[in-house]
């Protein structure tokens, strides 16, 4: 039987508050919904991706002030292979934690750094221009990982990260039409300081008017022969290897230094600073491909960082989904089999909590398990082979609420 707290006894127990909150979702939440809360790939259906791994966005909660995005950064396109890459993609568990008031960033600015500075709208990592390495180690020629990489790009223009995490430095060709030249692209992702981030064309004046066009970066590469304290430009290193290659000119192109400007969208059409993905004239990724170099917003901790992306909740949120009422969260899951033999799976269903603390504990109170981040819709799988026979129990725990369920081991 289901154990709940006394706050979620009083929400199953009290029917008229149950009907007032439903009309209060229809009517009050609906009204704030906008793109940084319907902009998502939402898995409603349990497909799978890699390595039947669920795919795309599994959970987006929302308050007045934050989305928060629930992925395994696994993508509902086929990826793979990565040609030299030993990495493997991994389910990563990740809470995004989106501002719904991106504000400028009037004090210095803030760079945008290795790895991960945003996210695709399934879920996967948007990463930076840079592999990380520079000439000599000496931190003054960074290497361009499109040129230094992108033998390991899959079809998807994507790969794997040695933690595990699958990730776009350049445009995701996979998850949006990006040869669509009629039309302004769409919202494919949001920088880490809650502005969007488009496809590569955009209307040709910033107030909305005028033909869609490829929006052209303002960089191009130097035809400069030599470097400074850096190698001669050669067929080992060739023009465009190195960030530091690309000279930006402003004017010259359709975007400013960070590769975007304010405009207006079909999203936003009241104009918002937006990023944009660049592409050439053949329709390649063309640097700095992404948004570069520093946000043009304040970025809120817990994004950036080592270990980061596994937001915690601490307001009161609304759970959205694509054609499912919203509805307030709650703890509802499931242990199979039950009694069991060898593996124990358990899934929370997709309106639940999120960030959660799974314990298996045995009947002495010591603790045998412990899982942290534990995400919505998706299965996790405990190994019970070498365990005693008997009475255990897994509870599953936040700040906010616990429940706990009664799992029989038997041989």
């Amino acid at each position: 039987m289901k154990k709940y707290t006394s706050q979620s006894r009083k929400i199953h127990s009290k029917t008229s508050f149950l009907l007032l909150f439903f009309f209060w979702v229809v009517s009050n939440s609906r009204a704030q919904l906008t793109p940084e809360i319907t902009s998502w790939i939402i898995n409603n259906s349990g497909a799978t991706g890699y390595n039947n791994i669920p795919s795309n966005i599994q959970q987006v909660q929302y308050s007045s002030n934050n989305v928060y995005v629930s992925a395994t950064c696994i993508p509902g396109y086929n990826i793979g292979p990565w040609n030299g890459n030993p990495n493997t993609p991994t389910n990563q568990n990740f809470v995004y934690k989106i501002t719904r008031n991106p504000v400028q960033n009037t004090g210095t600015p803030k760079n945008v750094g290795l790895g991960h500075i945003g996210v695709w709208t399934n879920g996967v990592r948007i990463y930076n221009v840079s592999d990380g390495m520079s000439y000599n180690s000496a931190g003054v020629w960074n290497r361009n990982a499109y040129f230094w990489e992108g033998q390991s790009f899959d079809n998807c223009l994507g790969h794997p990260a040695p933690n595990g995490e699958y990730h776009h430095h350049v445009s995701p060709d996979c998850l949006y039409d990006h040869t669509d030249s009629l039309n302004h692209s769409p919202v494919i992702g949001f920088a880490f300081d809650g502005f969007p981030v488009y496809g590569g064309f955009g209307f040709a004046n910033v107030n909305g008017t005028g033909p869609v066009k490829r929006m052209k970066t303002s960089y191009a590469v130097s035809s400069a022969t030599t470097r400074v304290n850096g190698p001669a430009v050669n067929s080992t290193y060739p023009s465009g290897c190195f960030m530091e290659d690309y000279i930006y000119t402003s004017g010259s192109g359709d975007l400013d230094n960070r590769n975007g400007r304010f405009c207006v969208t079909p999203e936003y059409p009241a104009g918002i600073y937006a990023y944009f993905i660049t592409l050439d004239d053949s329709l390649n990724p063309a640097f700095p491909y992404t948004f570069y170099k520093t946000y043009y917003g304040v970025v809120q901790t817990g994004n950036t960082g080592p270990g980061s992306g596994h937001n915690t909740i601490t307001e009161t949120v609304v759970t959205y989904q694509t054609g499912i009422t919203e509805i307030e969260s709650e703890i509802n899951y499931s242990l199979y089999p039950n009694p069991s033999s060898d593996y124990l799976f358990l899934f929370i269903d997709s309106y639940s909590e999120n960030n959660l603390r799974a314990e298996l504990i045995n009947n002495l109170g010591e603790m045998i398990y412990v899982q942290n981040n534990v995400q919505p819709a998706v299965p996790y799988k405990f190994d019970l082979r070498n365990l005693a026979e008997g009475i255990y129990f897994m509870n599953l725990s936040n700040p906010q609420s616990s429940v706990t369920k009664k799992v029989v081991i038997i041989h």
